[in-house]
């Protein structure tokens, strides 16, 4: 009878990483006052109040400015490519000016270049600011929220205005909370695997594409395209929708990518991981995540593998690594029984 000794040293499995996006292309979005108006406007209770010949101007970067010492005419560290937001506290310094200077104060400021201007409903935009800004092309957009809560709102559309996506030919499942991509060749089984998923109670994200962000410099979040969202492809059946057969629980509009599953075609004398303790990683935009390769053949579970997958990931992130403490424990048996009694 075959015996094999199972434990490994901690240091003898370098870190394998993998880049599933090195040959890809990765749009990096150029966003302008229109774009953030179009996105944002539901959510920030936005409308246009002047210059709105300039909505077509660039936001350069993913944050807002105050421009506090800009109204005292200080530009030394004016932040012109942002988003200008004029809050109680800078509507109220201009009005304690005369006319002729808070007129002064904004032509340099909307001299500058700067793309736009976001007004909170502390106090709505002035006359004087709208004529400049109408003179200048500056778009002035106002929200009816106060600006304690519109900054913080502001951004987090920002930054998903501004991230970087890359489309992957994949399948995207919501797994017991976990974000499973499935990758493989063409007609291997992912959707299959997803279809198996679904009557388990799980959840579809996107199918055949899933495009994948970077949000916040750290954060990958994957969803379908809009005409795809809810439908996936069955060979030999056709397009389903997924929401209508298996319920409205088996569909997410978006999800983070917390790991890889990837699908090989299984060929003879192919070695697999039978520890769990390789250290293998996909990197996608990027970001490291752990990667699982499982070789395809007849009467494999696929389904229940990736299951599995996804649960052992989720200890994990709890701090329990199964295939670390039986390589504990089994490193530990093996030292006691050498050592002489």
């Amino acid at each position: 009878m075959e015996t094999r000794n199972t434990a490994v040293a901690a240091d003898s499995n370098p870190m394998e990483v993998n880049d599933f996006t090195a040959s890809l292309r990765v749009v990096r979005p150029k966003v302008s006052v229109r774009n953030f108006y179009e996105k944002a406007k539901d959510d920030l209770l936005l409308e246009v109040r002047a210059g709105s010949l300039g909505l077509d101007a660039l936001i350069e970067e993913k944050s807002l400015n105050r421009p506090a010492l800009a109204l005292t005419r200080y530009f030394k560290h004016f932040a012109n490519k942002r988003l200008q937001v004029f809050g109680i506290g800078e509507m109220d310094f201009l009005g304690d000016k005369p006319a002729a200077e808070q007129t002064e104060v904004l032509e340099e400021i909307m001299a500058k270049k700067i793309p736009g201007i976001l007004v909170s409903r502390d106090k709505p935009p002035s006359q004087i600011l709208m004529d400049v800004a109408n003179l200048h092309n500056v778009p002035v957009l106002y929200s009816r929220i106060e600006s304690r809560e519109l900054f913080p709102k502001a951004i987090i559309r920002l930054e998903q205005l501004f991230a970087p996506r890359v489309t992957l030919h994949a399948t995207f499942v919501d797994v017991r909370g976990i974000g499973v991509l499935l990758l493989g060749p063409s007609g291997i089984g992912k959707s299959e695997c997803a279809l198996a998923l679904l009557a388990r109670g799980h959840a579809l994200v996107a199918d055949d594409f899933v495009i994948v962000e970077l949000r916040d410099d750290h954060n990958l979040c994957g969803f379908a395209r809009e005409s795809g969202h809810a439908h996936m492809e069955c060979r030999g059946v056709g397009i389903i929708d997924v929401g209508a057969i298996f319920g409205a629980r088996a569909v997410a509009r978006q999800k983070s990518v917390d790991m890889l599953v990837e699908f090989r075609k299984w060929e003879e004398g192919v070695e697999e991981d039978r520890t769990g303790t390789e250290k293998r990683c996909a990197s996608i935009l990027g970001q490291r995540i752990p990667h699982f390769i499982l070789h395809v053949r007849p009467g494999r579970d696929t389904a229940r593998l990736v299951e599995l997958a996804a649960m052992v990931h989720a200890l994990k992130q709890m701090g329990y690594d199964c295939a670390e403490e039986f390589n504990k424990k089994l490193i530990k048996k093996m030292e006691s029984a050498q050592t002489p009694s």
